[in-house]
């Protein structure tokens, strides 16, 4: 295999592994449900499946590379940052502005990350601004629209910037897993960022009760099967998969493959629990699949920079 055929073939991997992680994360719903018909809030739900995945990644990495629990102190900033601003404060903008707006609205707002991921990418990656990338940010973005289906749900002023700030905080782990991953290896990068976002949730999200919830779970085999699962399955794989997916992928490029995620969950709405499609969803998913396709064809790439 050429250097060119390697290169094409690393850079479809990466982009497969991105969708899987989007394909993964849309799973979230049907975990929430399960989970809340045992009691548990939202935020108790995000505690648990930050927290699972933390010590699974632990374990994984005693086995893999248990090298790789030694890092530079000076960089313990950057992982808490990582798991701060690109795990945990996303989960608690969105979930409250769920509780104060439709979740419709605040679905949209979170997704407006890959504007935030493109922005942040031009101001400190100085990527270029193409034409095909710019083209697929604006039919996705419309088709993220389409799929929530925003605008006749409530709006309030601080729903709106809580709801911009999980945006821009779901952009800014692509951000700094990029430069994370510049020094350590995905897994040592995914470990220290859940690490860190469970120790903040853990806080936030008052341990105790869950005692409380468990003895009063009239199935407490499936409370605890239905917890280690969200945790794995919409954590622990996804965010390995879009980390490792990071390295051979523009940040602000995975961030546009990932608004998969609103399509597949639209999708499994439908499937699972016979939730009505509309035309507009149906529009939204197409938009959606059209992005990716426009990032992926092999089609000369137009820039605003003329090329040297």
């Amino acid at each position: 295999m050429n250097k060119k055929n390697q290169n094409h073939f690393l850079d479809n991997g990466g982009t497969l592994l991105i969708m899987t992680a989007g394909i993964l994360w849309a799973t979230m719903g049907i975990f929430v449900r399960q989970l809340t018909a045992y009691g548990l809030t939202s935020i108790q739900i995000s505690c648990l499946r930050l927290t699972v995945a933390a010590v699974f990644y632990v374990v994984i990495m005693l086995f893999q590379n248990p090298s790789g629990f030694r890092i530079n102190w000076r960089d313990i900033p950057l992982f808490f940052s990582l798991g701060l601003c690109g795990l945990a404060i996303v989960t608690c903008t969105n979930f409250t502005a769920i509780q104060m707006m439709s979740m419709s609205v605040a679905s949209i707002l979170m997704y407006t990350s890959p504007i935030w991921v493109m922005l942040m990418s031009i101001l400190f990656f100085h990527e270029k601004v193409t034409r095909r990338k710019l083209g697929a940010l604006i039919i996705a973005f419309m088709g993220c629209i389409l799929v929530s289906g925003s605008g006749g749900g409530l709006v309030t002023p601080v729903g709106i910037v809580l709801g911009i700030i999980s945006g821009i905080s779901y952009g800014s782990y692509s951000i700094i897993g990029t430069v994370a991953l510049r020094k350590y290896p995905p897994l040592v990068v995914t470990t220290y960022s859940f690490l860190f976002a469970a120790m903040v949730m853990c806080i936030i999200a008052r341990p105790s009760e869950f005692v409380t919830v468990y003895y009063a779970a009239h199935d407490k085999f499936g409370l605890v099967g239905w917890s280690v699962a969200l945790g794995i399955v919409t954590a622990v794989v996804p965010h390995l998969l879009y980390t490792i997916g990071l390295k051979t992928t523009p940040a602000s490029k995975a961030a546009i493959l990932a608004t998969i995620e609103p399509m597949m969950t639209t999708l499994f709405g439908a499937v699972i629990y016979k939730e009505p499609l509309t035309l507009g969803a149906a529009l939204g998913i197409v938009c959606i699949l059209g992005a990716v396709v426009m990032l992926n064809v092999n089609l000369p790439v137009l820039s605003f920079q003329k090329s040297r």
